[in-house]
């Protein structure tokens, strides 16, 4: 017998330079840095029913940075940080760690996952019920929003300077701060 799951909007996001802090090939719990505004709008999506989904490339593995391990070492500390400040998690983070100019010869492929491909939301999706109509991805770069118009979805573009502006962003925020009121006044419209 299949269960009767009812289908939720997810808040598809990335995790550097909009989740936390970008230092550049961030992998030490101790580097951990959750930026302003973060716990009060994962509050807010998680209060109207939004699956959090943080996507995230992390070519540092392909690259012999460091390992897929230490990912997952970073991504316990993550949670456990959010658990403790939230009461909540993540429901859960999808990880690239290809890059087709790896050092590492077994993860230098031209892969489906790595944004802007869409398979880090298709593996989402085969994990949950994914209301398509009402998701969207929040990125700093123009690859997340890439990713967003491939998958049919709205992107929402943080402008933290770091990277260039996307010519094409569904809206644009200076953090997520912002994004709570940007929805509202999209779902009042």
């Amino acid at each position: 017998m299949e269960e009767n799951r009812t289908k939720r909007p997810a808040a598809f996001l990335d995790r550097d330079g909009v989740l936390i802090r970008d230092h550049g090939y961030v992998y030490r719990p101790e580097d951990l840095e959750i930026l302003p505004g973060v716990l009060e709008a994962l509050r807010w999506l998680k209060e109207r029913g939004y699956l959090l989904i943080a996507v995230t490339n992390q070519s540092g593995v392909a690259r012999s940075y460091f390992t897929l391990e230490d990912v997952e070492r970073f991504h316990v500390a993550l949670q456990e940080q959010l658990r403790s400040e939230l009461g909540f998690g993540l429901d859960g983070i999808y990880v690239c760690p290809h890059h087709p100019d790896a050092s590492d010869f077994m993860y230098a492929i031209v892969c489906q996952c790595r944004k802007p491909s869409t398979g880090l939301l298709e593996q989402a999706a085969e994990d949950f019920e994914i209301d398509w109509t009402r998701s969207f991805l929040v990125g700093d770069k123009a690859s997340d929003m890439e990713c967003a118009r491939r998958a049919g979805i709205p992107g929402i573009q943080v402008l933290t300077g770091q990277y260039e502006a996307d010519s094409e962003p569904s809206a644009t925020i200076q953090s997520m701060a912002e994004l709570p009121n940007l929805l509202a006044a999209h779902l009042d419209a």
